[in-house]
């Protein structure tokens, strides 16, 4: 008989008398270290430049708040009703009108309304994923999408970046190479627009290549895209979905352009793809909340949400620039990326500085950000952070990046007293852009 408290089996104390009772792909589930830091980021003392959350406060309250006494006047009843797995119809005519921006043209029949992109991601994967199978992810890659295609028990294989974005060449040489090792590579995740959490943005030429990589090696592209329509400047590129209906899985989500809290995302999909998926949602969900997507649709129908989302834009570029100005004036030696939208600054650090071991500091000194290490399978971005700049207020950004500025000074300064190779190395290696590490595989 065992005890409660003691793992069948194991001469170790495990506390979850069910330790042993998991299936295998449990094991893939582990806090990711954004969500660790939640916590104390959440700290009202602590200027957190961690978590990538909206500023929502952006959104005039009374847009929502018509929209919702509209539904619950004129289609209480249906709103607080089951709905279909795929999403309302009106709904994903608005989708359709959202995604024209960038090029897409589809068919209404075609999107499949979702619990957020992120449930969008674990459709897909859950769908084509086997054990041991390979997903293709840019180096660094979306932290909650390597959590899901560890779930699923994925090989996920890293491919190196620059400041255009994904490196074709490097994607054909990894192909060749997992192809050469027999193994089955089911789909390439790419963000390409405002990485998260790079912050470059894939350059149209090399949209066009990795289609045609992709296409010729019979490997699906599976295109989320959150941050597309909040550029500052100049539009992206046209969506990769718009000059390959077949070949692309396009994800996307209201959280970024409207607010995270209604949990509406979808995914467009070939044809084939799009039953299996309405299915799977079926079966994970029964449907998406119908309450959230009248809503939404009331919003989009009686607001300008193009406007809303142009004072977005404005909001997260002020930002933007208060956090480029003080990396200017504070860590004017490093090298970070310069995003034309989104929500991310990718920095670098000196070797060996570590940016996981060195966040106990910064805490310390009121100060977060996500450790480099969030971003990777692979152990990899010791020596990276990201810095986001999308919630705090531009002079808590400026006095952030201070804070952190004196952390890695501190730090610099700490190994040269004591090191005995030579001054750490902080010679500024670019102007104005760092290219995110190579995969190491």
């Amino acid at each position: 008989m065992t005890s409660h408290g003691i793992a069948q089996g194991s001469s170790s104390t495990n506390l979850d008398p069910w330790y042993h009772h998991y299936a295998d792909r449990a094991a893939g589930l582990s806090a990711s270290e954004v969500r660790a830091l939640f916590a104390v980021a959440s700290r009202p003392e602590v200027v957190s430049l961690a978590g990538g959350m909206p500023y929502v406060s952006a959104l005039p309250s009374d847009l929502i708040r018509s929209a919702f006494d509209r539904v619950m006047i004129e289609s209480g009843p249906q709103a607080l009703q089951y709905g279909s797995g795929q999403g309302t119809p009106a709904l994903r005519e608005q989708i359709l009108e959202m995604m024209a921006l960038e090029g897409i043209h589809g068919s209404v029949d075609d999107v499949v309304v979702t619990t957020g992109s992120q449930q969008g991601l674990d459709l897909v994967t859950k769908l084509f994923i086997n054990p041991g199978d390979v997903v293709l992810a840019e180096a660094p890659s979306y932290v909650g999408a390597i959590g899901v295609f560890r779930s699923y028990q994925a090989e996920i294989s890293h491919i190196a970046m620059d400041e255009h974005g994904l490196i074709p060449e490097a994607l054909r040489e990894r192909i060749a190479s997992l192809t050469a090792a027999g193994k089955t590579i089911k789909f390439l995740y790419t963000i390409p627009n405002f990485h998260n959490p790079a912050g470059v943005t894939l350059s149209w030429e090399r949209r066009l290549e990795i289609l045609e990589i992709c296409r010729s090696h019979q490997i699906l592209v599976l295109e989320d895209n959150p941050y597309g329509l909040l550029y500052f400047d100049a539009p992206p590129p046209q969506a990769m979905r718009s000059v390959d209906e077949e070949g692309v899985v396009y994800l996307g989500s209201f959280s970024k352009t409207l607010a995270p809290g209604f949990r509406i995302g979808w995914a467009l999909a070939p044809h084939a793809i799009r039953e299996k998926l309405i299915l799977a949602n079926e079966s994970a969900i029964l449907s998406p909340s119908s309450f959230s997507q009248f809503v939404v649709s009331e919003y989009l129908r009686t607001a300008d949400w193009k406007g809303q989302i142009d004072t977005f834009r404005g909001v997260y570029r002020d930002r933007r620039d208060a956090m480029l100005e003080g990396l200017n004036e504070h860590l004017p030696h490093l090298n970070w990326t310069v995003p034309n939208g989104g929500f991310y600054v990718w920095l670098d650090l000196p070797a060996p500085l570590d940016s996981k071991s060195m966040l106990p500091r910064a805490v310390k000194e009121l100060v977060a950000y996500t450790p480099g290490t969030a971003f990777f399978a692979n152990g990899n971005g010791r020596q990276q952070m990201r810095l986001s700049f999308c919630y705090p207020t531009p002079d808590t950004i400026r006095l952030g990046i201070r804070r952190l500025a004196a952390v890695i000074n501190g730090e610099i300064e700490l190994l040269n007293t004591f090191s005995q190779t030579g001054q750490v190395d902080v010679s500024r290696r670019s102007e104005r852009v760092t290219n995110p590490p190579p995969d190491m595989n």
